[in-house]
């Protein structure tokens, strides 16, 4: 792990990229030469050559399932000061989510990010809010020049696991 990244995980916290269920990552409106696996999986994520960018204009919608319930504490993105995101809307539990239906919910918490926060410096969330969190909705609504196409270098989310019982791993009792 890179000397950068092990310092920017805040104090108690690990990074929940282990617990990331990558089979049902989706991202909508994604550059196909630029995918959601240059921000968000270990080795692209720190390489700034990769990104994440945006297609047909600058909005981005993210989904990630995690395979074992979490308590999300923050939040690290980090991209480029003109096309980086700007205001970021986090979904706890909310699965399906489309353009069409995005801002019929109201999100779990909305940052809005700066210049500096671009950097990759954790944003601390409304902890309460993402106290048992199966998956995460992230819509990146706009960007700092409000340009048609956004780019992301990293996402990063931290937080603790919480201690349930992963029901795929029971095995079924057969009635006698």
């Amino acid at each position: 792990m890179a000397a950068e990244s092990a310092t920017a995980i805040p104090r108690g916290q690990v990074d929940l990229l282990d617990f990331i269920d990558f089979s049902g990552v989706e991202c909508l409106n994604q550059s196909p030469s630029h995918s959601l696996s240059n921000a968000i999986k270990q080795g692209y994520r720190e390489d700034d050559g990769l990104n994440l960018e945006s297609d047909a204009d600058e909005q981005l919608l993210i989904y990630v399932p995690f395979n074992q319930v979490v308590k999300l504490h923050s939040i690290a993105i980090k991209g480029p000061e003109e096309e980086g995101p700007k205001t970021v809307k986090l979904f706890s539990n909310k699965e399906h989510m489309g353009f069409s239906n995005v801002n019929d919910y109201p999100p779990s918490d909305t940052i809005v990010l700066s210049p500096d926060t671009l950097k990759g410096k954790p944003v601390v969330l409304k902890y309460v809010k993402f106290q048992n969190v199966r998956s995460l909705t992230i819509f990146i609504e706009d960007n700092q020049s409000d340009s048609e196409i956004t780019k992301v270098h990293k996402i990063a989310l931290f937080g603790t696991t919480v201690e349930t019982t992963d029901m795929k791993s029971l095995k079924k009792i057969e009635d006698h």
